[in-house]
């Protein structure tokens, strides 16, 4: 069965884009083709005109594309809240971002030990370095959704005022009117909205 079936999405540099629908509706499962982490089956994905063809096109649409996921893994191993802003490819940016999101003092902690809301600030702060090392393009899946109201609006000015084309899941309204366009995914069709 396919997940996502007959999308067709053209988004302008710098332009801001929501997906919304229900959850099981393929808005994961589309963000995480335009990375590249699941197959294709059919059709093209075309990030910055580029496809991915070669080796060198992956390793392109690797740097290109910042990536903020729904569930972000702490891990099992002890990776270090700073080693994970360090891996931004713009670690200084991602740091100044962490102390702005209120977890710049954490650099030393286990992701491990980080609340749901704290790890999801890391991963804003370490999407924001990506941004600062030459990626164009923002991936947010559900970026609001483990933060407290303030959080949530902190995030969602964050990101909507980044110098990105952003592509962003999201269930939150508030997050889904800062952007340009709306479009909704329904069993894994997309139509816009607004």
């Amino acid at each position: 069965m396919e997940a996502v079936q007959g999308v067709d999405l053209d988004v302008a540099p710098g332009e801001r884009i929501a997906l919304t629908g229900t959850n099981g509706s393929g808005k994961t499962t589309l963000l995480r083709a335009v990375l590249g982490l699941h197959r294709r089956v059919d059709g093209e994905i075309l990030v910055g005109g580029r496809g991915t063809r070669t080796a060198a096109e992956w390793a392109w649409r690797r740097r290109a594309c910042a990536w903020i996921p729904q569930r972000p893994a702490a891990g099992r191993f002890p990776l270090l809240a700073g080693e994970l802003l360090a891996s931004s490819g713009s670690p200084a940016e991602a740091a100044e971002a962490a102390g702005r999101l209120g977890v710049g003092m954490m650099a030393d902690r286990p992701l491990s030990s980080l609340s749901g809301g704290q790890l999801q600030r890391m991963h804003l702060a370490r999407a924001v370095g990506c941004v600062a090392a030459g990626a164009g393009v923002l991936l947010a899946d559900e970026p609001t959704a483990a933060l407290d109201f303030a959080g949530q609006e902190e995030a969602a000015e964050l990101l909507t005022t980044l110098s990105v084309t952003l592509l962003v899941v999201t269930h939150d309204r508030a997050m889904a009117a800062r952007c340009d366009r709306t479009w909704e995914m329904a069993a894994g069709r997309l139509r816009e909205v607004s």
